[in-house]
């Protein structure tokens, strides 16, 4: 069988829905709590200890430290714990084509996308003489690309990746695009998105002879383009999706050829523009559009490919498609506010979330703020709703890194606090109402809680976004494992008294389908109901490109990045299990 030659270049106050069986517990319905509730010992369900990992900013590649290891310098700090309170996008793409500028370009998308993956970024182009070259590195796209490189990026057509990686670092072997050669010519690809059946499909083609150059899910739609015998090109790709199972939003990259695919489902967002030149864009997030100045035109649907050549925009159907299943936390969290996703304004969905909020979940304040960023645009929906004045409590830093040097004497929550700056002028004094986009494990917002009575605030009110998160995300968002979800294991009561909150509301489920109205049943609610409209199979990476990403931990701490999808009749786990000999990964 042929293989591909490879190069590399994320309580409410009226109750949620009972969760589905592979979830052990669910949050009770609450009404709003207050700390007059009966207390509760947070310590007695405090989440499990995560492997330390120490990450050197200044050379992301060689200076991983194994979690095993040490720091020599004790002062030196490592925000791991604060980065990962949050669910985590894996990634966003970019594809252009019929532009002279297209690298250019491109490189601007990718900047308005950053929000989506800060570990690594890369342009593949197609050269006006028909070769696919490629520039890819480690850390942000301003860090990556410079002129010198973009002048050697030349032509009409590109595509880019900005990726997110959750352990360790980004190794450059798995920085996207990947470009591939095969019999019939070379094509580079750029993913976001998780694919649930990757082990069962990697296993099947190294059994026929093909070798893996990355760990990344991403090269398994490679090989299985290059062993298709269909033909045109399109069609190579219809057959190698057909194959797949979970999200994938993918722009596509000949000599000739831009091709944009997005799953049946179509989890993932992706969307296309034109320039005023004729020149199409496809990308993530409208926002991309907008820097580039590309007239946003709709969205790629769920199950379609579209390719572009010199004959214009080809329309296909990957196959029939269900109802779609769009990614809920997209308008919670991930997007920014300026971006239209899903056919949806993301700053009219959070306004919306934070005055639902006000109406179910009211309380006596004297000031409305936020958690910034994510949390802004919801503070607004709340405070003009509640007829209360939002003023900026929490002072966000921009400038943090992955490390810093703490000094001798220890500070308490000192990442938290190198983040975030409190204004005393604001607090001191009074009922504070503090909206966030999510709880995700309840370390960060313990600390928050602290911070503003630390600055004087008299009571602290906080209101959430977003319904309960209790299950894990097989769909490319990076979310902790069930057991590591603090609303998995605690009541709306007992997560308010971990935090130490006066009171604590959550957006209700209910509350947030009806807000969506017809469209309710068109998104994805799995981390709220663990309900999966894809249900995973074998092993499955919980994240995107997780294991062996620079990680040079135990075998154990790699095996962490997998979840047991479902089981046969026999009580085994269905497709592919897999097992290790000696820190060798084996089927089993």
């Amino acid at each position: 069988m042929a293989a591909a030659s490879f190069s590399s270049a994320t309580a409410t106050a009226t109750g949620i829905s009972p969760t589905s069986k592979p979830l052990e517990k669910s949050p009770s319905s609450f009404s709003l709590f207050s700390s007059k509730s009966p207390s509760f010992n947070p310590t007695q369900s405090s989440p499990p200890p995560k492997i330390p990992l120490k990450i050197s900013s200044k050379n992301p590649i060689s200076d991983v430290i194994s979690a095993s290891d040490s720091y020599p310098d004790p002062q030196v700090s490592s925000f791991d714990d604060d980065e990962d309170e949050k669910p985590r996008e894996e990634c966003g793409v970019v594809g252009i084509y019929g532009d002279p500028e297209a690298s250019r370009l491109c490189y601007l998308a990718l900047h308005a996308l950053q929000h989506r993956g800060q570990e690594g970024a890369g342009i593949v182009v197609a050269t006006p003489d028909g070769i696919l070259k490629s520039v890819t590195g480690v850390g942000l796209v301003s860090e990556v690309f410079n002129e010198s490189k973009l002048d050697q990026l030349p032509g009409d057509n590109a595509i880019g990746h900005v990726r997110y990686s959750t352990a360790g670092q980004s190794m450059l072997k798995n920085v996207q695009p990947f470009v591939a050669g095969y019999r019939f010519g070379r094509v580079g690809v750029a993913h976001n998105g998780n694919v649930v059946n990757y082990q069962t499909l990697r296993h099947e083609l190294e059994e026929n002879g093909s070798i893996f150059g990355t760990t990344s899910d991403t090269e398994v739609v490679l090989h299985l383009i290059a062993i298709s015998k269909q033909r045109p090109f399109f069609l190579r790709i219809v057959e190698a999706c057909e194959k797949l199972k979970g999200a994938y939003s993918m722009v596509f990259i000949t000599e000739d050829k831009l091709v944009a695919v997005r799953d049946p489902h179509g989890f993932r967002p992706l969307v296309m523009g034109r320039r005023s030149n004729g020149a199409v864009v496809f990308a993530s997030e409208t926002c991309a559009l907008d820097l580039i100045e590309a007239t946003y035109e709709r969205e790629v649907n769920p199950g379609e490919v579209l390719v572009v050549d010199k004959d214009g925009i080809q329309s296909q159907c990957l196959m029939p498609h269900p109802e779609p299943k769009s990614c809920i936390f997209e308008h919670i969290y991930f997007s920014l506010p300026n971006s239209i996703v899903f056919g949806m304004s993301v700053y009219e969905s959070r306004r919306k979330f934070g005055e639902i909020l006000a109406t179910e979940a009211p309380v006596d304040c004297d000031v409305v703020i936020a958690v910034p960023d994510s949390g802004v645009v919801a503070a607004l929906g709340y405070a003009a709703k509640a007829g209360v004045p939002f003023q900026q409590g929490l002072i966000r830093s921009h400038y943090v890194g992955r490390t810093f040097i703490e000094p001798s004497q220890r500070i308490r929550d000192f990442g938290v606090k190198l983040k975030l700056s409190p204004v005393r002028a604001v607090l001191e004094g009074k009922r504070v109402v503090v909206v966030d986009d999510s709880i995700v494990r309840g370390t960060t917002s313990s600390k928050i809680v602290r911070l503003l009575k630390e600055a004087g605030a008299k009571e602290v009110h906080m209101r959430i976004a977003s319904p309960p998160i209790i299950a894990s995300c097989y769909y490319g968002v990076d979310t902790p494992s069930p057991e590591e979800l603090i609303s998995n294991k605690m009541n709306v009561e007992e997560i308010r008294e971990f935090i130490g909150s006066d009171s604590l509301a959550f957006l209700g489920f209910d509350s947030l389908k009806k807000m969506l109205g017809g469209n309710s049943g068109k998104f994805c609610y799995a981390c709220f109901s663990g309900d999966y409209p894809v249900e995973p199979s074998g092993k499955v990476k919980t994240v995107g490109d997780f294991v062996d990403d620079g990680l040079n931990g135990s075998v154990e701490s790699v095996d962490a990045g997998w979840l047991h999808g479902s089981k046969d009749e026999n009580g085994k786990y269905a497709d592919v299990d897999v097992g290790y000999e000696q820190g060798r990964k084996v089927v089993v």
